[in-house]
């Protein structure tokens, strides 16, 4: 039937979507209210290429990560989510699997957060979403594939590669107590999501490959972990110590994590003039390196 079939569909809600909800700008020569192709690209993370094939129909088979990136990017409801997923001939992500879907109310709410860093994490720690402040203060992560963006991966590596999501030094009064915090977290998760494939190669990954985690992991502790206080060695603007609190979404166990600063602090100033300057650059390691880098 004409105007249903996967390719319209993205493209109506596409159109549907004003640049403001994404935290784009408007601009002065937009022929349409909603959102270009290009946007929702970055905004999804695939190419410019891919979204013109699906909305032509020349791609028609996406694979479940990208119907899921573009759920995100497109802010769609629970049920439109779902529909989308059948347009494209998969499955909807079932109840007691882990999701990485943000309701569009929780995401209003993000973007309104001002000069807090802010981003998402699935009830697995992988992230999902970053706002221009997080990637002005740790560094930007989108360069890394979305599977290695994980923080219980950086927190307890099995290689020896650089870390994804933290691109500067953090400095954590009690790190231990963090260790510890993420790995009960992670049992929680599993109690909610005991059939998850995906979770449950994590943990098996990081049990077998991080001696820490499996000490902790043996433990058996259950808990969620809430707060933190960091300061992050930001190579441009110096040090930054920040509150670190973290928020649960009730139904999809989404969890928000917020970083903010003391207000009328010198480290309120530095984090305002991060989030101007943009993500620090990185060296060939990946760590963050002095000089100035670009927006996401």
């Amino acid at each position: 039937m004409s105007g249903t079939g996967l390719g319209a569909t993205i493209r109506t809600w596409r159109d549907r979507l004003p640049p403001s909800a994404a935290g784009l700008p408007a601009g002065r020569t937009r022929r349409a209210a909603g959102l270009r192709r290009e946007e929702l690209a970055e905004l999804a993370g695939v190419s410019v290429d891919y979204v013109v094939r699906l909305e032509q129909g020349r791609a028609t088979t996406p694979s479940a990560s990208v119907v899921a990136a573009l759920a995100r990017a497109l802010q769609l409801t629970a049920g439109e989510r779902d529909h989308l997923y059948r347009l494209a001939g998969l499955a909807p992500p079932a109840d007691d699997a882990v999701g990485e879907h943000i309701p569009p109310g929780v995401r209003r709410v993000l973007t309104r957060l001002g000069d807090a860093a802010v981003a998402v994490f699935a009830a697995d720690w992988r992230l999902v979403w970053w706002n221009r402040g997080w990637a002005a203060l740790l560094g930007d992560p989108g360069a890394a594939p979305p599977r290695l963006r994980n923080f219980a991966r950086d927190r307890f590596p099995v290689d020896a590669g650089p870390a994804r999501l933290a691109r500067c030094p953090v400095v954590e009064r009690n790190p231990g107590a963090v260790d510890a915090a993420v790995v009960a977290d992670l049992r929680r998760a599993t109690g909610r999501f005991p059939h998850d494939p995906r979770l449950a190669g994590l943990i098996r990954e990081l049990t077998a490959g991080n001696r820490r985690f499996a000490e902790l992991w043996a433990a058996g502790a259950v808990a969620a972990h809430r707060e933190d206080h960091k300061t992050i060695e930001h190579p441009e603007v110096g040090p930054v110590t920040v509150d670190c609190d973290v928020l649960t979404e009730a139904d999809s166990e989404l969890k928000i994590v917020i970083m903010t600063t003391a207000p009328g602090t010198p480290d309120e100033t530095r984090l305002r003039l991060a989030t101007i300057t943009g993500p620090p650059s990185q060296g060939p390691d990946g760590v963050a390196v002095s000089g100035r880098g670009g927006g996401r």
